[in-house]
């Protein structure tokens, strides 16, 4: 026998988020999901930040009860035999800023969770949230449930990787303004046709402080019809999902699945003039770009880690290379090991990496001042007044990151076990 494949039932629980008012947020949900009385095994979709709202101020307080709602989440769904899932501010002490977090709990406790990837700058969500990783679908009873926060609904990628890996149902957190409620309608719409899945997507009505909120929660089915739709006023909708609607659809056809690489990574590596032209159309649209540079002779595990750091960083990553001539002068007439050519080749299979640029001097500092990053990165070992570039960067308004590396590794300490081993 096989395991269910997707929730027998679900449930947009839609309601005005008052920021900040705990309680009062809590007691309305509560309350509406008494109401409804839902079925056992019903994934009841509260709207995003639902028990606190976004309250900048008091962000790092409100997130120290994220525990204490997960635990009123628990019980709700232990009462109603049921499962919640909703966005909550999730602590961070190690990192810094907090997350804003997707939680699934159940009637034994959090399931599983998954972090809002994309944070809406417009509305200042960037300075008090850090982003989150991309990761797999949540695991459930009936199978694999995916997950977004509001501004994710539209980076059609994110839903896209979840869907890919089995997710049959869609869940959608958020707070939606009503300025833009043709656009929540029609996204919500898209990521069902285009994933061929069913999406629930919870909306929060009323006024969050200066803003009316949309409502117009929505359970879609995978061919775009709309099941259920509320409009602007608190309420519960809910529907039945049926696994076998998905699989009439995907036996047609399904885009999702797929997954053909049609990426010509070789033509990242690009002389100056050309990177420059590239980057200067990127920068016109609002994007940052971050740059770095290395010999990158043996590419070793500590390399792929600070590259993936140096491109969090901005919007895209530039990456300049030393020449052969360059790294000899630098290293002696031993290195590299390998050519420019087969090492910018492997630096362009990265998907961190969106271009490399080589250069035959000592330092960077000419594709420095042509490119004009936004970020400088660097490894943290560097002081920043030694980082070639920083000065110039910083006095055209960017930044300089220092990042330390996660694995200790060395080319040259690679290079002498190789030669150990002979």
């Amino acid at each position: 026998m096989t395991a269910p494949s997707i929730f027998p039932a679900v449930a947009c629980v839609q309601f005005p988020v008052v920021p900040g008012a705990v309680e009062e947020n809590i007691s309305l949900a509560e309350q509406l999901i008494s109401a409804s009385a839902p079925a056992p095994d019903t994934l009841l979709l509260l709207p995003e930040m639902w028990a606190t709202g976004f309250d900048y101020s008091r962000t790092a307080a409100l997130g120290k009860r994220t525990p204490e709602i997960l635990k009123v989440m628990e019980q709700l769904a232990a009462r109603h035999q049921a499962y919640l899932a909703g966005s909550l501010t999730e602590l961070t002490p190690e990192d810094g800023l907090p997350r804003n977090t997707l939680f699934l709990v159940g009637p034994e406790g959090v399931m599983g969770k998954i972090p809002k990837q994309h944070l809406f700058a417009f509305w200042q969500e960037d300075r008090f949230y850090q982003q989150g990783m991309s990761g797999p679908p949540l695991r459930t009873p009936f199978g694999p449930l995916a997950g977004l926060v509001c501004y994710d609904l539209r980076f059609p990628e994110v839903a896209r990787r979840q869907i890919f890996e089995g997710a049959r149902l869609l869940a959608v957190c958020a707070q939606w303004p009503k300025s833009r409620l043709e656009h929540w309608q029609t996204l919500v719409r898209a990521r069902a046709i285009e994933n061929q899945v069913y999406v629930a997507a919870t909306n929060s009505c009323g006024r969050a402080g200066q803003t009316d909120m949309a409502g117009h929660s929505m359970i879609v089915a995978p061919d775009g019809t709309v099941l259920q739709s509320a409009s602007r006023e608190t309420t519960v909708i809910a529907a039945e999902p049926d696994s076998g609607a998905v699989d009439e659809q995907r036996r047609r056809f399904y885009p999702a699945g797929d997954r053909s690489w049609l990426t010509a990574d070789h033509e990242k590596v690009q002389d100056l003039d050309t990177v420059a032209a590239r980057v200067h159309q990127i920068r016109r649209q609002g994007s940052r770009i971050a740059f770095t540079n290395g010999c990158f002779d043996i590419l070793h595990a500590g390399h792929v880690s600070y590259l993936e750091a140096a491109r969090r960083t901005a919007d895209c990553l530039v990456v300049g290379m030393n020449t052969d001539c360059s790294i000899r002068g630098l290293k002696g007439p031993d290195r590299p090991v390998n050519s420019e050519g087969d090492r910018a080749r492997v630096l362009a299979a990265l998907g961190c990496v969106d271009h490399v640029v080589l250069f035959a001097e000592p330092t960077p500092l000419h594709l420095i001042t042509t490119l004009r990053p936004d970020v400088l990165v660097k490894g943290a070992d560097w002081p920043e007044n030694e980082i070639v570039g920083a000065r110039e960067v910083k006095a055209g308004g960017g930044q300089v990151v220092r990042i330390a590396f996660e694995y200790e590794r060395s080319t040259t300490a690679l290079i002498e076990k190789i030669r150990g081993a002979d």
